[in-house]
């Protein structure tokens, strides 16, 4: 099958070239995309700081939405023509991918492919640092830093469906206000000169049961601050950096949990029961529209360095988008 993909000639330079995609594998199906989501881990890979593993295809884009275009041998469950969204092992900046079957999510009737582009990796993150890792109660207090960003506007509407108390943080009078209609019980503003204060005056320090945290760097001390006894602080992002000085005291005195993942860091085997659970708990949500996938921006496949280009001025507000399909 002939296909349309973003080649990384430099880390300065994507371009659009022509291959033919292999037939899909055991246990695979053959997508073709109509959207694919933009997601940091991609820009992380075109500057050469996130390293492709060796099962994995080196052109960027790990989530899809488009129709079943072909089916694998040994898998049930799916027919041509089906509406899917798809986790995938690089090659999503493409018109079509082959994706596993076990990492692929049915569509509801109420989302199309445009809006299901934006659902497999921050569904699936939210899922495991949030709920697994985090294991977030009803009734606990959830603080998500960057709540305006893709997998922010999703792990807010996924807490407040499963009962939970949700903070969150974001860059802005507009983007807090986004935010805070999105469900949020209370949104503040991070780029407040009286963050800590701002915190303290709301009676929220000592009170955070799980901290999604995608700012890592001078954030990590505020987190320690911030938790409630036997508190659990996930990180899956350094974007105020890599580094961070702490005191040991408080994870001592509050036992605290400070962990992390990466998607690809699960293995086939994680990501594959991730997507079981999600499909049992969060789609028959998503299906009742009480969780909505939130776009920003949809770019054209080639203009994919414009739509990185968004995604690192952190102006956006929900998911970036490529559009895939071929005119």
């Amino acid at each position: 099958m002939h296909r349309q993909y973003i080649d990384i000639e430099n880390p300065d330079t994507l371009s659009l070239c022509n291959d033919t995609i292999a037939a899909a594998d055991a246990g695979e199906i053959t997508i073709a995309v109509d959207f694919a989501g933009v997601n940091r881990a991609d820009i992380l890979q075109r500057l050469g700081l996130y390293p492709v593993p060796d099962d994995a295809s080196p052109i960027l884009g790990l989530e899809v939405a488009g129709k079943v275009a072909a089916i694998g041998p040994n898998v049930e469950g799916f027919e041509i023509g089906d509406s899917v969204a798809a986790l995938v092992q690089g090659g999503g900046y493409a018109t079509s991918v082959n994706a596993r079957a076990d990492h692929t999510l049915k569509l509801p009737a109420n989302i199309n492919s445009r809006s299901g582009a934006a659902l497999p990796e921050a569904l699936l993150t939210v899922w495991h640092n949030v709920f697994t890792l985090g294991r977030l109660k009803p009734d606990e207090t959830l603080l998500v830093h960057g709540g305006g960003s893709g997998i922010g506007t999703m792990a807010i509407q996924m807490a407040k469906a499963w009962g939970a108390r949700v903070v969150a943080t974001a860059g802005g009078h507009e983007k807090c206000a986004r935010v805070r209609s999105l469900g949020a019980d209370l949104v503040l503003d991070y780029r407040s000169d009286t963050l800590r204060e701002d915190f303290k005056n709301l009676a929220l320090t000592g009170a955070i049961d799980v901290t999604l945290d995608m700012a890592g760097g001078d954030f990590t001390p505020l987190n320690f601050e911030l938790a409630a006894p036997d508190g659990r602080i996930v990180c899956i992002g350094v974007m105020r950096g890599s580094k961070a000085e702490i005191e040991l005291v408080p994870i001592l005195m509050k036992r605290l949990t400070l962990t992390g993942s990466t998607l690809r860091g699960l293995g086939m085997g994680g990501r594959a029961k991730g997507f079981a659970a999600l499909q049992e708990t969060m789609m028959p949500l998503v299906a009742a529209g009480q969780i909505e996938p939130h776009i920003d921006t949809v770019f054209r496949l080639e203009e994919a360095t414009a739509a990185q280009n968004r995604m690192q001025s952190g102006e956006h507000f929900g998911k970036i988008l490529l559009d895939c399909r071929q005119t």
